[in-house]
């Protein structure tokens, strides 16, 4: 697929989850409702609000339920949260969640460092959370993290991956996100990775997650555009980090992504303004610097610079004769 065919593109916040979880200071409970407001009003149609995960694993996360609360939730906006359990199923009804993401890794070691058990058992428990999820009117998709490589593995063969989304799908699933928690992705690897699943299981609807490790984050979605994925993971200012990988970094920047489908004429419906001004009282809240070229550099647009002179004079006239 030529890239000049994208016309749109559907990306969702995660700063809020995979943003913050990696941060030594905690945003207030009150801050998180305000940055899910201004999320929601610079045009984001899909939020992950947080996790319904343990507090004392996630402590970044603890207050999930609170700040559902606390939202404003907006017509035709996804506010969605990240489970690994039924209790978070159980949370989600509570707090009035409504979209729900399980996760499994495609590592074995990994999904033991970060839901401690192994992957096949976490397939195991999807039933029972989807069952209840479907009960209580509450969406359900599922996210398979180091779809793309593992510190601990090395490189992930397509073949385990699918035989995740297959689990997925035995229990009704058809909504995946392949996550590059580890940031070992690569272009032409996640083309090929893309262009196998969507021929196998065309009737799932995909979601990429990256991030931006080794610089490659804005690169390998370019890779998944030209395969026709058009819906993306991004996190204000470039935040982010898995907190069970070594030596992990942020995820690739929302205002970068959106910047560059702006530059190719590929609608988000996100107002990039609104989302540097969020993106930059998050960077001043966290005190140190984030992995965001744009808050950096500005946008190419405002660009414009006066005409270069020469002792004050413009470098077009002709100089003065001696």
């Amino acid at each position: 697929m030529a890239l000049t065919d994208v016309k749109q593109v559907r990306i969702c916040e995660v700063g809020l989850r995979d943003g913050l979880q990696n941060e030594k200071k905690i945003m207030t409970t009150e801050q998180k409702i305000q940055a899910v407001n201004d999320l929601t009003a610079a045009g984001f149609p899909v939020i992950e609000v947080g996790s319904f995960v343990s507090p004392k694993a996630v402590p970044q996360v603890a207050d999930t339920d609170a700040v559902f609360q606390g939202i404003r939730q907006k017509p035709g906006v996804e506010y969605r949260a990240l489970i690994a359990n039924l209790k978070g199923v159980e949370r989600a009804v509570a707090c009035g969640c409504k979209k729900v993401k399980l996760n499994v890794s495609a590592s074995v070691a990994h999904n033991l460092a970060n839901l401690n058990c192994t992957p096949a058992e976490s397939v195991a428990r999807f039933a029972v959370c989807v069952e209840r999820a479907k009960e209580e009117g509450i969406e359900i998709s599922g996210s398979i993290s180091m779809a793309f490589g593992s510190p601990w593995d090395k490189e992930i063969p397509v073949s385990v991956v699918c035989k995740i989304i297959e689990a997925y799908r035995e229990v009704g699933i058809r909504e995946i996100s392949l996550s590059d928690a580890s940031g070992m992705a690569y272009p032409s690897q996640v083309a090929e990775i893309c262009r196998t699943v969507k021929a196998k299981y065309p009737d799932c609807s995909w979601w990429l997650h990256f991030h931006n490790t080794r610089g490659l984050g804005i690169a390998n979605i370019l890779a998944g555009l030209s395969e026709g994925f058009t819906q993306y993971d991004t996190s204000f200012a470039g935040t982010g980090g898995c907190p069970f990988v070594p030596g992990a970094a942020g995820n690739v920047s929302s205002e970068d992504v959106v910047h560059m489908l702006d530059e190719m004429g590929i609608a988000t419906g996100i107002d990039l303004d609104r989302l540097m001004a969020i993106s930059r009282k998050v960077a001043e809240f966290l005190g140190h610097p984030t992995d965001s070229y744009l808050l950096r550099a500005g946008k190419a647009s405002d660009l414009i610079l006066d005409v270069p002179t020469r002792q004050g004079k413009n470098h077009t006239q002709t100089p003065e004769k001696k």
